[in-house]
């Protein structure tokens, strides 16, 4: 994917304007339903366009004013600097969360990918949509 496709400096040429992709991104963040989640790596897959890194940027750049909680990590991390938030939230709106190990740093749960993932269809009011069989937390790395 181009790099062309999103500002450098995270300013768009007109303050109004998002690029093409930014909006396609923001659109599918705004689409997960409450309690559910999707990977950067899901998000891309979906649109059949960029990667990871790229809705990764969207997201950093524009995805302030959608549920951007919503978009996560392939291993269910919070964000760091805004896990407080994106707790409250997830337990705000019945998120699956995986409790962290008195070993994990920081003892912040992680999101359970296997219960609150969403594959962008089907029933989103219940914590069973998963992605095919091959498409795993580990591919979004």
């Amino acid at each position: 994917m181009s790099e062309e496709i999103l500002p450098r400096d995270g300013h768009p040429e007109y303050a109004d304007a998002l690029p093409e992709y930014a909006e396609r991104v923001l659109d599918v963040a705004e689409r997960i339903p409450p309690g559910r989640v999707m990977t950067y790596g899901d998000v891309a897959e979906w649109l059949e366009a960029g990667g990871p890194r790229q809705v990764g940027r969207v997201m950093a750049l524009y995805g302030g004013a959608v549920p951007w909680w919503r978009v996560v990590r392939a291993d269910g991390a919070l964000l760091p600097g805004h896990e407080l938030e994106a707790l409250g939230r997830y337990r705000e709106e019945g998120t699956p969360l995986k409790e962290a190990s008195r070993a994990a740093e920081g003892h912040q749960p992680r999101v359970d990918m296997r219960r609150a993932r969403w594959d962008g269809g089907g029933h989103a009011d219940d914590h069973t949509g998963q992605l095919p069989a091959s498409h795993g937390p580990e591919d979004d790395l």
